[in-house]
C-alpha cells in the first residue's frame, strides 16, 4: 500500500461524512497517474504554490495603491490570510483541509494589477468582459506552463470560480473559502485603513462593536467561532442569522468608509487609464505581445482581445508601470 492509499484511508475513517473525500474526486480534464505520496488535491496545492501566477500576487494591490509602509496587505497576504482561516474552518469541521487550501491559494491569482481598478478597466475596454475569479480558472486551465495548464481537479476549479458572493460552490470546502475571503478582506482591510488613519475603530457603528467585537481580532474571531458553531454536523456551510447581518453591515461600512472613499480611491482612476492604455496599445500592437500569447490566439484558444487580456492581466503592478514607461515615456523623462 502506498502512502497515498494510506491517508486515503485516514480521510474515510477522520473526515466528516460531509467531507470531499480525495479518493471520490471527480477527477481531472487530462487522467493522470495517481503520485504515491500526495492526494490528489494536496498536488493541486502544491501545483498553483509553484505556480508563476501565484508568486505574482506579492506585487498585486489588495486595496491601497502603492502605500507607504510596509505592513499593508499585497493580494499575497490576502490569500495567504484567506488560507489560514479557512483551513482553521475546515480543520474544526473535520472537511477536508488539502482541497480547502487549494482553492484558497489559487481564488485570487487571475486578479489584475491594481486590484480591482484593474479589473474594471479590462471589464469595460474588453468586448468579452473580464471577471478575476473566471480569469483565475482560466489560469489553471489554459495560461500556466506556457499553454499546458495545471490540470488541477474539478472540486479545486469549482471552489475558485465560484468563491465570489454571487457564486456557490459545490463543496463544503469551497464554501469555506467564500466565508473565509469575506472574513479576511473585512478584517484586513479595516486593519490597513485604521493604520492609514482612513479610519478609527470609534468610527465603527457601536451596535455592531457590541455584537462582534471592539477589536479587529475580536471580530475576526467571532466571525470563525460563528461558522464552526452553525455548520458542525451539516451539509452546509453557515452563520447564525445574527451575525450575518452584522458582518453584511460591517461589509456595507467598509463599502461606504473604504472602498469608495475618495481619499483612498483617489489614485485609481490613473491606474484604470494606464490598464487601458496597455489594452489598447497592445491590441493595435499584437505582434509586439510575448509569444506565448500570441500562440493562444493563433491556436484558436483565445481571441485576440482575450489574448491581450491574458497578458496584461497577468502582470503584477510594478511591471505594469514598467512596461508603461517604456512605451509610452521618453528615456530621458523616466530618468529624471
Amino acid at each position: 500500500m502506498t502512502i497515498r492509499e494510506e491517508i486515503e484511508q485516514q480521510e474515510e475513517r477522520y473526515l466528516s461524512p460531509y467531507a470531499s473525500k480525495s479518493r471520490e474526486s471527480r477527477g481531472r480534464d487530462v487522467p493522470e497517474e495517481e503520485c504515491d505520496i500526495r492526494p490528489v488535491y494536496q498536488r493541486d496545492r502544491d501545483r498553483i504554490l509553484h505556480s508563476n501566477s501565484f508568486r505574482r500576487l506579492k506585487d498585486k494591490t489588495q486595496v491601497f495603491l502603492a502605500p507607504e509602509g510596509d505592513h499593508y496587505r499585497t493580494r499575497l497576504t490576502h490569500t495567504l490570510e484567506v488560507s489560514q482561516n479557512a483551513r482553521t474552518i475546515a480543520k474544526a469541521l473535520r472537511l477536508n483541509e488539502d482541497l480547502t487550501e487549494a482553492i484558497a491559494l489559487g481564488h485570487d491569482i487571475g486578479h489584475t494589477p491594481f486590484g480591482h481598478a484593474g479589473e474594471r478597466a479590462l471589464n469595460r475596454v474588453c468586448p468579452e468582459g473580464f471577471e478575476h475569479n473566471v480569469q483565475s480558472v482560466r489560469i489553471v486551465e489554459v495560461l500556466e506552463k506556457r499553454g499546458a495548464g495545471l490540470n488541477l481537479t474539478w472540486e479545486v476549479r469549482d471552489g475558485i470560480l465560484n468563491h465570489k458572493t454571487k457564486g456557490m460552490p459545490s463543496t463544503l470546502e469551497g464554501r469555506i473559502v467564500r466565508f473565509s475571503d469575506k472574513i479576511a478582506y473585512i478584517h484586513h482591510d479595516m486593519d490597513d485603513a485604521i493604520r492609514g488613519r482612513i479610519l478609527c475603530e470609534e468610527d465603527i457603528p457601536a451596535d455592531l462593536r457590541d455584537i462582534l467585537g471592539d477589536t479587529t481580532t475580536k471580530r475576526f474571531d467571532c466571525f470563525t467561532h460563528d461558522i464552526i458553531r452553525n455548520s458542525a454536523d451539516k451539509d452546509d456551510i453557515c452563520m447564525s442569522d445574527e451575525i450575518a447581518d452584522a458582518m453584511a453591515r460591517l461589509r456595507q461600512f467598509m463599502f461606504d468608509r473604504v472602498y469608495t472613499n475618495p481619499k483612498v480611491k483617489s489614485e485609481e482612476k490613473k491606474a484604470e487609464r494606464l490598464v487601458e492604455f496597455l489594452y489598447d496599445y497592445f491590441l493595435k500592437h499584437f505582434d509586439e505581445l510575448p509569444e506565448e500569447y500570441q500562440v493562444l490566439s493563433g491556436e484558436g484558444k483565445a481571441s485576440r482581445e482575450r489574448a491581450v487580456c491574458d497578458y496584461v492581466s497577468s502582470m503584477s503592478d510594478r511591471y505594469a508601470i514598467g512596461v508603461f514607461n517604456d512605451l509610452f515615456l521618453p528615456n530621458s523623462w523616466r530618468e529624471m
